[in-house]
Parts: C-alpha cells; structure tokens; sequence
C-alpha cells in the first residue's frame, strides 16, 4: 500500500516539473516574461500596479494628408448646423370615437386617446411649418418642439389631403429661423441629400444619401416623387430633404417597405418634390384651401380587355367611361369610349398620368386634348376649372357597377390595391390602403398605407374582395376593420351613415 502512495507521488513531481519545464521553454522561445510563471497567489500583487501602459498621443494621418476628406467633414458639419434649427419635432394627441353595436342592437359609443410623431420645417420667419397631413390629421393637439428644446403649440392653417401636405403655425410672436424652398426642378439623379427629422421620436436626427430615381409613384394621388437613400424611418414623415444649399427640395412622406407589418427602412425613401409643396403652400396660405385642375371625366386603363372592346393597339392613352354633365371635358365633346392620347401636347401614359397632368393645370387655361374615337383622331379643347372638392377620376369596375355603388363607395372614400408577390412573399396578407377621399367617412380615420387584413371579421385576399364586402355592409350596419399601421395591428369603425 506504501509503495503505491510512493510511485503516485513520484509520478506526480514527474509531471510538474516536466510541466514546468514544457512552460519555461515556450515563453524563452517567445522571449516573454519568466515572472508569468509564478502562480498569481505567490506573488505580492499590489507591486504590479500601476500596469505599464504608454498610449500613443499621435493620429495615423494628419488633416494635410486627408484635406479633401477633412473640408467635406467641416461641410458636412457647417451644413447640419444651418439647418436643424429650422426642423421642428411634432407631438400630437387627439380623441378617436368607435361607434359599436351590441347583442341586442344597442349602439355603444367608446372614445380612446390617439398620439402621434413626425416632424416638420419652419418656411416663415412668423412660424409657418410644413409637415405631412397624415401626421397632424384628425389631432386635437398639435405640440412642436424646437431645436434647443423649447416647446409650443400650434394651430392649422390648412391642409393639401391629396398630396399628404399640411400647414400648420406656432403659436407665438417670436421670430423664427426658415429654411428657403428649393426649385426641384433642377434636382438630378445622383445628387447628394440630406433628410432631417425625429426619427422614432428620439430627436432630431441627419442622415445623408443620393437621390435614386426621379418620377416615382405610390399613388394616383402621389406621383412623381423623388426617391432617395438617405435613412428616412418612422418619425421622419414631414421633414426636409435638403441640398447641399441648405434648401428644401422635398417633404419626406414614406418609406418602401415589403414587410408591411414589420417596416423598416430599406434604402428606399421617397419625398414630395418642393415645387409641388410651395405650390400647395402658397394657395393654402392665400386662400386657406388647395386649387386643382378639374376636367369632370370617369376613365380606366387599357387593359387587354377594354383594347378588344375598343378595337385599340397603341400604346399609351387612357379609356373614357363617362364625363359630368356641365364639365369641362363635356364641353369639350368627350364623350365615352374616346381614347385620350395626349393633354396639353403631352403624350398621356395612362389613367394616373392624365390625373396627375388635370390637377397641375392653372384654372381658366385651355388645353388641347388629343383623342381616338373608332379609328379617327380629333383635337379637342377644354377650359379648366377649379375642383371644388377632390374629383375622383377613376371608378372601381366590378360586376354591380351602378351609380349607387359607386356613390356609397366615394362616401366611404377608400380605394385600395392588391398586395405584390414580393409583399406577400413577407406573409402579408389582405389589401393596401392607396387613397383616402376627403370629406369621407373614412377621412381622418383611415391612412394611405394601412394593410386592410379583415372587413367586420371577414378576412380580405384581394381588392374586389373587399369591394364586395363592403358594400354588402355598408348602408346597414358600422364598419369594422383589422388593420396593419406601421407595424401595429388596430381595429377601426366607421359609423353606419
């Protein structure tokens, strides 16, 4: 029993100083330190501090060696500093009413707290901001918060539903800091831009991108919209895109996003050009209200089915499915089945195109409208007037098309569009929300961009699907959807009318 206590022993000293000596060899051949071989608890670890430690007190590269480099940063810098004092951060809350009907037929009213966030720039020394409608839409309370931190009310002064634009004005004497309005015209592909705003409501926040691509379209309502690089995310909507001069050249309106219930920026931003916004802004200010181009006609696009009706091959142009009695376009002799190819001598691509051509036409002005009527061309002339309320120029087909239907579906004022495969590759489901008519039911409640899943508990898959249901239910009973806004599921209602 002796002897093995012995040779356990004697094969554990063996052990040790073999390992030992493996230990002093490796740090002699990596010339390190024999000190590192003492075990810390031998030794006195007070006589080790202060460590060693000998930082460098000199850069890689001095400012000479990146001078280029070094005068975009101090740009870059003096840029930021002359424009965030003019970008304002915009809290809103207001009261939303739920109109519900209970078991046994009784109406049940409930009322719940809304808050919102975006931003906004000052374009007057006497506080005028513009911002987007849909952020201070249907808000009891509008509160901005300057640059420094001072806070105010604000009041609204009007409001462009269609092109998602507001005017709102702080509520206070004082002198602000505008920032001019750019000419978007003279914006190209590929030029440099900054967008300013209060990102997920922590404060002002720059980012710094391109423009991407000119003459994008979300809607037949918002078209021609720049689009950008440049991180725009949720709280950024109705803040500056800017130039290199410091001048607005757009309003951030919206995201791309193809997860619908999870949105996030992807690089593709988009922003309302700002020859579009002073034009709103200046009507609004003088007049109290938007001025748009009315022509008084019903059309659809070219699909293959209307060319075979019509017996149509060119390309381009948009159908006329009927005009307004007194119009300008019945006055001018269009009549349905006419094809119009050109407005103003411009080639019409389709229905959103001529839309959008209609509504930019100052009023009184006679345009020239280029037509196909059964194999033959005609020129015509229309006066513009002014759309006293937003027109809607394009009707939902379906197989009931009356003019009762038609009617209940402008007083709910929703259009809608089927999702994308790539939308639907994210596992979305249901219809998106493209335009909200103004003084609708829906006006104030519903946002261009929420995700329609269900109508009163019925799930939705496509847009005549929820045509139909809608006006099924409409003319009876309240309204209920399941929907998606900016990655939040919510339930709204809409009375019964």
């Amino acid at each position: 029993m002796l002897s093995t206590y012995k040779r356990f022993f004697l094969l554990l000293i063996i052990f040790v100083v073999f390992f030992f000596l493996v230990a002093t060899l490796r740090v002699w051949r990596n010339d390190g330190s024999f000190n590192t071989l003492i075990p810390a608890f031998l030794k006195n670890r007070a006589a080790n501090y202060p460590e060693a430690f000998t930082p460098i007190n000199k850069s890689a590269l001095k400012l000479s060696d990146v001078e280029m480099i070094s005068r975009l940063n101090q740009e870059y810098a003096r840029l930021t500093k002359a424009v965030v004092p003019s970008v304002v951060s915009i809290d809103t809350a207001g009261i939303r009413t739920e109109k519900l009907m209970g078991f046994f037929g009784q109406t049940d009213i409930r009322s719940y707290a809304t808050q919102g966030q975006g931003s906004g720039v000052i374009v007057s020394k006497e506080g005028h901001i513009i911002t987007n409608y849909h952020v201070v839409a249907g808000q009891k309370k509008i509160r901005i918060t300057l640059h420094g931190g001072k806070t105010y009310g604000a009041t609204m002064i009007g409001e462009d539903k269609l092109l998602d634009i507001a005017v709102i004005k702080i509520d206070s004497n004082e002198s602000f800091i505008p920032l001019k309005i750019g000419d978007s015209s003279q914006v190209e592909v590929g030029q440099l831009v900054f967008a300013v705003g209060n990102s997920f409501g922590l404060g002002e926040t720059v980012t710094q991108g391109i423009i991407s691509a000119k003459e994008r379209s979300l809607s037949d309502n918002q078209r021609d919209l720049f689009q950008t690089d440049a991180a725009i995310n949720p709280g950024n909507s109705g803040g500056p895109l800017v130039n290199i001069k410091g001048e607005i050249i757009g309003i951030n309106v919206a995201i791309y996003s193809r997860d619908l219930k999870n949105p996030g920026f992807q690089g593709v931003g988009f922003s309302i050009p700002s020859n579009e916004v002073n034009d709103a802004l200046e009507q609004i200010i003088k007049r109290g209200r938007p001025i748009r181009g009315y022509l008084g006609v019903q059309m659809r696009d070219l699909d293959s089915a209307v060319r075979l009706e019509l017996n149509y091959i060119k390309n381009g142009g948009c159908a006329v499915l009927d005009t307004t009695y007194g119009a300008p376009a019945d006055l001018a002799g269009l009549k349905s089945g006419d094809v119009v190819v050109a407005y103003d001598d411009e080639f019409v691509r389709d229905t959103e195109h001529l839309i959008t051509l209609v509504q930019r036409s100052k009023i009184g002005k006679k345009v020239k409208i280029a037509v196909w009527r059964k194999g033959q061309f005609l020129n015509l002339e229309a006066s513009i007037t002014e759309a006293i309320s937003p027109p809607v120029y394009s009707e939902i087909t379906m197989n009931q098309e009356t003019k009762d239907n038609i009617e209940m579906l402008r007083n709910i004022g929703i259009e809608v569009r089927n999702l994308t495969d790539e939308e639907r590759a994210f596992d979305n489901s249901g219809v998106l929300v493209t335009r909200i008519f103004a003084s609708s039911r829906a006006a104030g409640i519903m946002q261009p961009g929420d995700l329609i899943v269900s109508l009163n508990n019925m799930h939705i898959s496509s847009s005549r699907e929820f045509y139909q249901h809608l006006l099924a239910s409409a003319a009876i009973k309240p309204i209920s959807f399941n929907v998606v806004r900016s990655g939040s599921s919510i339930r709204i209602s809409l009375p019964a009318p």
